[in-house]
């Protein structure tokens, strides 16, 4: 009866360990994102830095090479990014002064509809107006500053400073932080541990550079088709589409229904090439590039993936649509080692 009950009071302590962990992780959200932001970053950094390792001499210090990573990244990313969002901007507000001209004429005068759809069109656009009947006061502004958003907005200026900072330290101290770890642990679990952490260091790695190489991936075809086929904006459209890369399944869906609904309001006639090009590319990212750089540790059941962005989304909003997939990717991975560890002495 005594182990009865203190088994039960064991439960319930962890229990309540794990509720409190929860909120605990709940209320420093906005921390734990800038260090994983920062985590990220320091991962897209340290091939570069390692390869810099490798072709200089032994003498020169670690730090030395990380500020030299840093000046050039700097030097590229306002070199590139800069244009970029002037592009953007530009074409942002074009698109703002448009809108209402559209929307006040008709806004779905311009897109084919197949003829069991043509009898209710006047329908459909009363209620497209009724929906948008806010857009002066919301879309518009938003749209007409995209471009100082693009460049001072990407996040909080504290979170901007802190996380090239963090992920300095990151890459610095990132092995003495493992090792330390690792050693507080007791003996039996510490190559346990030490397996968890290659594990979760590969899957990061791997998955962030495959996102970033997709996001470019996707900028570069899109504006590329979308300038060909004299789409307008393709700047902006092009850049949504590679932002919205980083949302797992949600994100490439409403990237391809913003693309054709602005390239429809904008009176654009050949809607159906554009429609066939997403599908094509959409095919050849899921099946050919995706596959590519993403090893299996990484694949996940699409069931599962709409349900972790869903359930992101409403834990953490957006960041929390973009961690949800590394996050159930890693505790996979923790499940597995587990229970491998658990198989070991029945197999001796």
């Amino acid at each position: 009866m005594l182990g009865l009950s203190q088994r039960v009071i064991q439960a319930a302590w962890t229990l309540f360990v794990f509720a409190l962990l929860l909120i605990v992780i709940y209320r420093i959200g906005r921390t734990l994102v800038i260090f994983a932001l920062a985590l990220i970053f320091a991962h897209l950094l340290a091939p570069v830095v390692e390869f810099i390792e490798r072709h200089v001499p032994e003498r020169v210090p670690r730090i030395a090479v990380l500020a030299t990573v840093y000046v050039v990244l700097v030097g590229v990313l306002i070199s590139t990014m800069i244009p970029i969002s002037s592009g953007i901007g530009e074409e942002a507000a074009a698109l703002a002064n448009r809108l209402p001209e559209v929307m006040q004429q008709d806004p779905l005068g311009h897109l084919p509809m197949p003829g069991w759809l043509e009898p209710l069109r006047p329908q459909l656009t009363a209620v497209l107006r009724d929906r948008l009947g806010d857009l002066d006061q919301t879309i518009l502004p938003l749209l007409s500053k995209a471009s100082t958003h693009i460049i001072t907005g990407i996040g909080a200026v504290m979170g901007a400073v802190l996380i090239p900072i963090l992920s300095f330290f990151f890459l610095k101290d990132g092995a003495a932080i493992r090792d330390a770890i690792v050693e507080a642990a007791a003996g039996a679990r510490r190559e346990l541990i030490d397996d968890i952490f290659s594990d979760l260091h590969l899957l990061l790695a791997q998955y962030i550079r495959a996102l970033v190489i997709l996001s470019i991936a996707t900028f570069i075809f899109y504006m590329t088709f979308l300038s060909s086929m004299r789409v307008p904006y393709p700047i902006l459209l092009s850049g949504l589409a590679a932002l919205l890369e980083y949302i797992p399944v949600v994100g490439p869906l409403t990237a391809s229904a913003v693309i054709l609904l602005v390239a429809g309001f904008a009176g654009y006639q050949h809607l159906v090439w554009i429609l066939v090009f997403l599908v094509v590319y959409r095919i050849f990212q899921d099946y050919v590039l995706s596959p590519y750089l993403l090893s299996s540790g990484v694949k996940i059941h699409p069931l599962l993936v709409l349900f972790g962005v869903l359930a992101g989304e409403q834990l953490a909003g957006i960041p929390g649509m973009f961690f949800s997939v590394p996050v159930i990717a890693a505790l996979r991975l923790i499940l597995i080692r587990l229970g491998r560890r658990r198989m070991r002495p029945a197999s001796l």
